[in-house]
């Protein structure tokens, strides 16, 4: 199955979660660009589960394949495919749930649409597993907007009711944002970080599960990128976050929170800064006004849902035999998404405003 977004930047992403393997397509690279392929690797292993105590014990090595589109490393103008092989399947794990849905994942839904088509072990094409190919297309789009100007970071903002610190708005720091990147667990308060694996793990304990979110930033992105409507920055990148399994709601800026204030709380002044460039004394905008951006840090939270997959027994319906059944899930599942979504999360903002950037 595949899945598609991008207008000057083409991007399409195939396989599924226990299929041979996932990967991606992407059209519309600038020729002559040298794609530092370390850099994917090292931004698809913080991706990777990497302490089974807070994710999946699935092990993926998540090493990227280039199919096509490079000639010694460099862009020369045909799409540039990417594979990454699964080598930890368990398809077996996954035959009780053929023809009994799983409570909040898309087993139903996708039977409604697609019959037995898609090959459903562990989600498909719907899984989180199609974050990888997504991490590929956002480790480049990085270093192509590294030679504009651009840094992209991000961090857990909430795990179920315990906050970090938010990014300061009007002064996120690209050192900050590094130290982020270096980070396996990433908060900006070192306090609410433990609080966060302890949450975790008694959730795990109880067979549970918690979402949360997370926050991503976008520093140097100039004035003056996006349209209006659908052609907004807004528009463009909601696109791609949502195609992030798991995500349920995306918010720019000050997001819902705007609607509890006055206008006046809510307006971000203008004033000259002492290079002469226009800037806002406040960022509830999130870098983001009708569409196009400010020239202020691009400030965007995705809010994930708990993983569906608890080990606690649950209600289904076997839609063979017409009966109300119990469900007991097994195999391998994160008991909370967002600390691995995070790099999810910053590729699809790269990939966003680099489409737009083109």
């Amino acid at each position: 199955m595949l899945s598609s977004f991008g207008r000057k930047l083409k991007v399409s992403v195939f396989g599924g979660s226990h299929e041979p393997s996932v990967g991606v397509t992407i059209e519309g690279l600038p020729r002559g660009f040298k794609v530092d392929m370390n850099r994917v690797r090292d931004f698809l292993f913080r991706r990777s589960p990497s302490d089974s105590l807070f994710s999946t014990s699935r092990a993926e090595s998540d090493v990227p394949v280039v199919k096509s589109g490079l000639h010694n490393g460099i862009t020369f103008g045909p799409p540039l495919t990417v594979i990454i092989q699964n080598t930890d399947i368990s398809p077996a794990d996954y035959l009780d749930f053929k023809h009994i849905p799983r409570p909040s994942h898309a087993d139903y839904t996708a039977r409604v649409k697609y019959g037995n088509s898609p090959a459903m072990s562990g989600g498909g094409p719907f899984s989180g597993r199609m974050t990888a190919p997504l991490c590929v297309v956002g480790a480049i789009a990085i270093q192509l907007l590294e030679r504009q100007g651009v840094t992209v970071g991000g961090h857990i903002y909430s795990v179920g009711d315990v906050k970090d610190d938010p990014f300061d708005p009007v002064n996120v720091s690209i050192e900050q944002l590094s130290r982020l990147g270096s980070e396996a667990f990433p908060v900006l308060s070192e306090k609410a970080g433990l609080a966060m694996r302890e949450a975790i793990l008694a959730a795990k304990e109880n067979g549970d599960s918690l979402g949360g979110v997370a926050e991503v930033c976008a520093l140097g992105v100039p004035a003056g990128i996006g349209g209006p409507m659908y052609d907004g920055l807004e528009s463009v990148l909601s696109q791609i976050f949502f195609g992030i399994p798991a995500v349920k709601a995306v918010e720019f800026g000050a997001g819902a929170g705007s609607s509890r204030l006055k206008g006046s709380e809510n307006n971000d002044a203008f004033y000259y800064d002492d290079e002469g460039a226009v800037k806002t004394r406040t960022n509830n905008h999130g870098g983001i006004l009708g569409g196009i951006t400010s020239g202020m840090p691009v400030i965007a939270r995705l809010a994930f849902k708990p993983t569906p997959s608890i080990a606690a027994t649950q209600d289904s319906v076997n839609l063979e035999t017409g009966e109300n059944v119990k469900l007991t899930i097994g195999g391998r599942h994160d008991p909370c998404f967002v600390p691995r979504a995070v790099p999810a999360a910053e590729a699809a903002l790269a990939a966003g405003i680099l489409d737009l950037m083109l």
